[in-house]
């Protein structure tokens, strides 16, 4: 049988190697958040031809959006990030117009225009912060009631979160270093993200758990480390089999999907 618990040593280094860069660049550098957090306006269009960063980014800093974050994705669709730009407004007018000029007619049916002001942008951040500690609060009494039975149930609740935050902060951690090389924003997307990683996280912890307090029981291995490498072991191949068949929806979502849940699916 393979011993994984015996090299837990180990697997506890290669963690330490994924998250301390993270960590350094969430300290360092932090999150950039996206408009959803700050306010602003999100504007995406699909051109009759193919579009660059470069030039946009130029027409935009003429109008006054020096600022604005601009991508490119499917060769066509623009996706922009800037400050308050009013539906209706001159601004919004003269800065199509310049565009159009450039790269031709927007495709029918695909303009989206969405603004945040800063007030709401707050209050979501702040409602954001504590779904994450309510979560991880009711994850922590939950598992404590499901395993009250054995020696140390609050135990088993506290290993469950210190595993879910492990998993968040390879998250997070990776998202700051994308914010710090590449603009990656983060959005409410983003938040429904951690919310799901945490759900993800913790199921997989109370299967595993759940077959330690039954080989616990029926006395499988003579020792609690033992015992542990035993369950890990008999349920490592459901978990390798449900995270494969999700991490392979995922992968199309990211290929095929739009450019709006790119990152959420990343994240995912």
């Amino acid at each position: 049988m393979l011993d994984l618990v015996g090299k837990r040593y180990l697997w506890f280094a290669i963690s330490a190697l994924i998250i301390l860069p993270g960590i350094f660049s969430l300290v360092w550098h932090g999150l950039d958040a996206g408009i959803d957090f700050t306010g602003g306006t999100s504007w995406e269009f699909t051109t009759t031809q193919t579009p660059a960063t470069e030039p946009i980014k130029a027409i935009l800093a003429a109008h006054g959006f020096s600022d604005a974050v601009v991508q490119i994705s499917n060769g066509d669709t623009v996706l922009i990030r800037m400050k308050e730009l009013k539906e209706g407004s001159p601004e919004k007018a003269a800065i199509l117009s310049d565009i159009q000029t450039r790269y031709g007619e927007i495709k029918p049916n695909t303009e989206q225009l969405s603004s945040v002001g800063p007030s709401v942008g707050t209050e979501i951040r702040n409602r954001a912060f504590v779904a994450v500690i309510l979560a991880s609060i009711g994850v922590l009494l939950f598992i404590a009631y499901a395993f009250r039975n054995t020696n140390n149930p609050a135990l088993y609740g506290i290993c469950a979160i210190v595993a879910m935050l492990h998993d968040v902060a390879v998250v997070l951690g990776i998202f700051s270093i994308l914010g710090w090389v590449h603009g990656v924003e983060i959005d409410a997307l983003f938040v429904t993200a951690v919310l799901t990683v945490i759900g993800f996280s913790v199921h997989d912890t109370i299967v595993v758990f759940d077959r330690v307090r039954e080989n616990l029981a029926l006395h499988i291995a003579p020792t609690f480390e033992e015992t542990v490498n035993y369950s890990v072991v008999q349920t490592m191949v459901r978990s390798l089999n449900t995270s494969l068949t999700v991490v392979l929806t995922l992968l199309a979502l990211y290929l095929f999907g739009g450019a709006s849940t790119r990152w959420f699916v990343l994240a995912l």
